[in-house]
């Protein structure tokens, strides 16, 4: 039997099988609000045989879209939206559906990527001043200014009240995004987080947000609902945040009873040496899965379902997210399925279009 299609939970939440569908955002949001695409995007990704689609980063706060056309879980009338979106992928799939929450920090009023991803100058339509621990730079973006500790306080509360909406939409697992160089991972690394108070100096105070965060988030949260956090293991550079603080992380994270950890690398800056290949973050993940009882998801350069497969079997992960490779084929789940000899359910309405070798394994 095939390890990647065997069931397994995070936490309270029961999953068909091993696939996951990452955060990945769209910026088709209008004011922080889901559009026509969102609803027909995460449909499509929920109708893929994965078991758990988790929506893209969503700000918890106008300042903290890394793009004016980001989702956002800051106001009721979002939630709502959210709510109507989950409602009507639910009435069609079985797929559980995740959210991720964030602020992007000094990564912040950006352009869209296909209009460049530059940071938005003073002059630009869209622009806002960002925020850090520290007021350093993401290379040439816009500097930021840092934060007071009633600041700091305040996007905390953020925070929680975004995790709220988000319970309140109807979403099974709420994802805290500490990772790619946004707000919470530029508090963790000592290369952005040079403040001389408690939020800064050693890893106790330089994760002291994050902590504090999931704490609140996971006492306010219905205790059915998956709490977990995606990471960077390590910022690829000298003297930044790496594996071992990472491990210390995730042990800290388990013991405060976080249901996952999606382990993820890099994004902190712009001098970041990344040795990309298939399988080059699974080593990390497979690092705090040594260290942790704690399910972990791999990610990054995972496209093959054999190459999936082998990562759960040889237990280098527990779960494994398959980004832009189901961007470009939103069946990935079938094939895979096809190629394991794996039987895998599929919405009725797509039954007849199973390659005839294959009919016995979709149902």
């Amino acid at each position: 039997m095939s390890r990647l299609f065997s069931s397994a939970s995070m936490g309270q939440v029961s999953l068909k099988n091993r696939i996951i569908v990452p955060p990945m955002c769209q910026y088709s949001a209008e004011n922080g609000m889901p559009t026509p695409w969102h609803t027909a995007h995460y449909m499509n990704l929920a109708l893929s045989g994965a078991a758990l689609v988790i929506v893209e980063a969503s700000a918890v706060t106008p300042t903290g879209r890394i793009t004016y056309k980001d989702l956002g879980l800051w106001n009721n009338q979002q939630m709502t939206a959210m709510k109507h979106m989950v409602s009507d992928i639910k009435q069609f799939s079985d797929a559980r559906l995740g959210i991720q929450i964030a602020h992007a920090g000094r990564k912040a009023s950006c352009d869209l990527p296909w209009l460049g991803n530059k940071s938005l100058k003073a002059t630009d339509t869209n622009v806002w001043q960002t925020v850090a621990p520290s007021a350093l730079a993401f290379g040439d973006n816009q500097i930021p200014c840092e934060l007071t500790v009633e600041q700091i306080i305040e996007i905390k509360q953020q925070f929680v009240d975004a995790a709220k909406r988000a319970e309140h939409a109807g979403f099974d697992v709420i994802e805290i995004h500490a990772a790619h160089g946004y707000l919470l991972h530029e508090f963790l690394s000592p290369a952005s987080n040079k403040r001389q108070d408690e939020y800064g100096g050693n890893f106790e105070n330089r994760s002291r947000l994050l902590i504090n965060v999931f704490h609140e988030i996971r006492d306010a949260i219905d205790p059915n609902i998956a709490v977990g956090v995606r990471i960077s293991a390590t910022d690829w550079i000298e003297n930044g945040w790496d594996i071992p603080e990472s491990i210390e992380l995730a042990e800290l994270l388990e013991d405060l009873g976080c249901d996952y950890i999606h382990v993820s690398s890099g994004g902190l800056s712009s001098k970041q040496q990344i040795p990309l290949s298939p399988n080059y973050q699974v080593p990390l993940a497979q690092a705090i899965h040594e260290n942790s009882m704690m399910p972990v998801i791999a990610v990054g350069l995972i496209t093959e379902p054999l190459q999936a497969e082998a990562i759960i079997a040889t237990h280098q992960a527990d779960f494994v997210a398959i980004g832009r490779g189901m961007l470009f084929d939103p069946r990935w789940p079938w094939r895979a399925a096809c190629e394991l000899n794996e039987q895998i359910e599929v919405a009725p309405q797509y039954l007849r279009c199973a390659p005839h070798q294959f009919k016995n394994l979709f149902k």
